[in-house]
């Protein structure tokens, strides 16, 4: 077992939420460190489903708050709530990254205090918490932990976000959003490196390198930008 039970009720506590399957809770707060020297599963794929999750959560909740609002400033406003600054943030504020198993290469690095790492676990609980529970647990707990950032009232995506302005150019000049594809991840599970391309309507804008996805999918935007010339000038 990964997490001791004392363990996996502080996390529960931290959540406001008692897990019907606590084995989601468990592969939630595993890093692929962990997992790939005790041959288990780590929390990449419930994070990768908790992004969705949160971003569905997040979106029908700035669509019932703001009535008015046009799609442009509602997409704004999402991205804002949504990126690894406020993530990170709201996930150190919980004190997740504490409960993380980590591999011990991971650990002697110093990966408990990556950004990455506390955004990571942050989506993949949520992901947890919606299959154990589905959106009925999954909508109030977002709403809640994520109550602070939107009641801030945050107009829009940081300026030097890469992602927010090429999706915002995309979407006015070709009515598509960028696909964000990984397409290569070399290294130890401790220090793994990841390469993402970007495509609209299949063809590709750009390529990006970092030591997470979203890094790599930042890096490949910024390579898009430049590529098209927009030089961070939003629309």
């Amino acid at each position: 077992m990964t997490h001791s039970a004392d363990m996996l009720a502080r996390a529960e506590s931290i959540l406001g939420y008692a897990f019907q399957d606590r084995a989601l809770l468990e592969r939630a707060l595993t890093h692929s460190s962990y997992a790939g020297e005790h041959r288990t599963q780590s929390y990449e794929r419930l994070e990768f489903l908790g992004d969705s999750v949160l971003g569905f959560v997040i979106a029908e909740e700035l669509f019932r708050r703001f009535p008015k609002a046009p799609e442009g400033e509602l997409t704004k406003r999402k991205i804002a709530a949504v990126s690894g600054e406020n993530l990170s943030a709201v996930s150190d504020s919980l004190g997740l990254s504490e409960l993380v198993a980590l591999g011990k290469g991971e650990r002697a690095s110093g990966g408990r205090s990556r950004k990455s790492l506390a955004e990571n676990v942050l989506e993949a609980v949520f992901g947890a918490v919606y299959l154990d529970g589905g959106i009925d647990a999954a909508r109030p707990l977002i709403l809640r932990v994520l109550a602070g950032v939107l009641d801030a009232g945050l107009v829009a995506a940081p300026a030097e976000d890469p992602k927010s302005v090429l999706q915002e150019h995309t979407q006015a000049t070709l009515g598509m959003l960028p696909n964000y594809v990984v397409t290569g991840a070399e290294g130890e599970p401790h220090d793994r490196t990841f390469t993402v391309e970007v495509l609209v309507a299949g063809q590709s804008l750009g390529h990006g390198i970092g030591r997470s996805k979203k890094e790599a999918e930042k890096a490949a935007a910024t390579a898009a930008i430049q590529a098209l010339e927009l030089k961070g000038d939003k629309r």
